[in-house]
């Protein structure tokens, strides 16, 4: 896509040797590379005539004459009233690729996408986005506009902290806090400094999130499979690995919707106390429930033994990237050094708005109006669930924003995956979620098959076709 300078665009890059020889020659040349090299794209306006000459310090006659003959060449074209741009080159011309681009290999786009976690992004609340910006913006101070402080946003820290106690059940408190650039910076940098603390191994839930068990590895933690099962992650497999921490997702579990059970709970928090252990949450859907209460955090239980990963890009965005760490007091140093040495922080301005957001009370609104559009959505996607595939398929679907659609044991999962891609359906078959060890190649899972159906950003109408959809699939796998 050429991008749309105005007026004429940024000053551009030319440097001359007055030593050299003709000062319009050596313009003529440099503007030839570029263009041949696809620094400059086709249709991209130059700088006018005077503009370039004072920028180069020539006369605006020669600059006249190098555009004429870059005319003249067809390396250029001009308009009244459109300036001088660069043509189009002919097709047997130079094809060089411009540095950074990366060419996608074809592909349908998707009529309807059951991605899992991404939120409705028709319903971000971008008006409320932009007054919170503006109004961090205009009461900010000038002192705050440099460097924040190590752990970030004391406003933010302050306010997170706060909802975390009165809607989690939590117990941090703006020292235990550091602001982050999103869930997955968050989870590196508590890994990080969790193998600096002597942790050399971590259990994860299998099947679970997808690249946790990389980003593990990638810290020097030698990452563990424990299974899942109808009350989440089971406790006495755990205590076999040998592991001394286990990240997990208990309020709503990543991919089979389950929540970590009252008894699982217990004996987790007992395991961590016996191991010397530490329990990463993270807390991924519990702001959306529909047929029970709330589950408190994890944190609230053993604050000595767990870390809480937080953020906003399943309740606000993903491209709003900002989120938290919760930590023990022995950790958040670490944490923070990792930090400062990595990023230096999330923008200053963007964790004030947040904060701001926060706590005017603009964000639960928010969460409370797209809670009854999960809902709705939620209940469409069970009755077309239990009509195409008949009843008890469905599961997980009290809480959040995926769901998981059980197969007929027949069934191959690669291939309904693979029609249904090409029926305009995106759908990710539960493999995809499986742990896989670090000298493994993926294969095809031989469990149950299963389909993960994400329905945050999807509409009733595509919810409603997309499980219609996936139905004939199956039948013709």
């Amino acid at each position: 896509m050429t991008v749309a300078w105005a007026r004429g665009g940024p000053d551009l890059l030319v440097t001359l040797d007055r030593d050299a020889g003709p000062l319009g020659v050596q313009i003529q040349d440099q503007l030839r590379a570029a263009i041949r090299e696809r620094r400059l794209g086709a249709g991209e306006r130059l700088p006018s005539t005077r503009r370039l000459a004072e920028l180069l310090g020539v006369s605006r006659g020669t600059v006249v004459e190098v555009y004429e003959q870059l005319l003249a060449e067809g390396y250029v074209e001009s308009a009244v009233g459109s300036g001088t741009r660069v043509a189009a080159m002919p097709a047997g011309g130079p094809a060089r690729q411009a540095p950074g681009v990366v060419t996608a290999s074809p592909s349908r786009p998707a009529d309807v996408d059951f991605e899992y976690g991404i939120p409705d992004l028709g319903s971000v609340p971008l008006t409320d986005w932009c007054w919170a910006v503006s109004e961090a913006t205009r009461t900010l101070p000038t002192a705050a506009l440099g460097d924040e402080h190590p752990a970030g946003s004391r406003h933010l820290r302050e306010v997170v902290t706060a909802y975390h106690r009165r809607v989690r059940s939590g117990c941090a408190v703006a020292e235990d806090a550091v602001v982050v650039s999103g869930f997955r910076q968050g989870l590196a940098f508590a890994l990080a400094t969790l193998a600096q603390h002597g942790v050399r191994r971590i259990a994860l839930e299998d099947p679970g999130p997808r690249e946790h068990d990389v980003i593990a590895r990638r810290a020097g933690l030698d990452a563990v499979p424990v299974p899942v099962d109808d009350q989440g992650l089971d406790v006495g497999r755990l205590r076999e690995t040998g592991a001394r921490a286990v990240l997990l997702t208990p309020a709503h579990q990543c991919p089979t919707g389950v929540a970590l059970g009252p008894s699982r709970r217990r004996d987790l928090v007992a395991w961590a106390d016996e191991v010397d252990g530490v329990i990463l949450e993270d807390d991924y859907d519990a702001e959306f429930r529909y047929d029970r209460q709330p589950v408190g955090s994890l944190q609230g239980l053993n604050p000595a033994r767990v870390i809480a990963l937080g953020s906003v890009s399943k309740t606000l965005a993903p491209a709003i990237r900002l989120g938290w760490v919760l930590a023990p007091p022995r950790f958040v140093a670490g944490i923070v050094e990792e930090k400062r040495l990595s990023s230096r922080g999330a923008p200053g301005l963007d964790e004030e708005a947040l904060a701001l957001l926060m706590e005017t009370g603009r964000f639960d609104r928010h969460l409370r109006r797209v809670r009854e559009v999960y809902r709705a959505r939620r209940d469409v996607l069970a009755a077309e669930a239990e009509a195409a595939f008949g009843p008890d398929r469905l599961h997980g679907l009290a809480a959040g924003c995926h769901a998981l659609l059980r197969l007929p044991e027949e069934t191959s999962e690669h291939a309904a995956v693979a029609t249904a891609a090409t029926m305009g359906v995106r759908v990710n078959g539960l493999g995809r979620y499986r742990f896989v060890p670090a000298d493994s190649e993926p294969e095809s899972d031989p469990r149950r098959p299963a389909l993960v159906l994400g329905f945050g950003n999807v509409t009733e109408h595509q919810i409603s076709r997309g499980i219609r959809t996936l139905a004939k699939a199956v039948r013709t796998r």
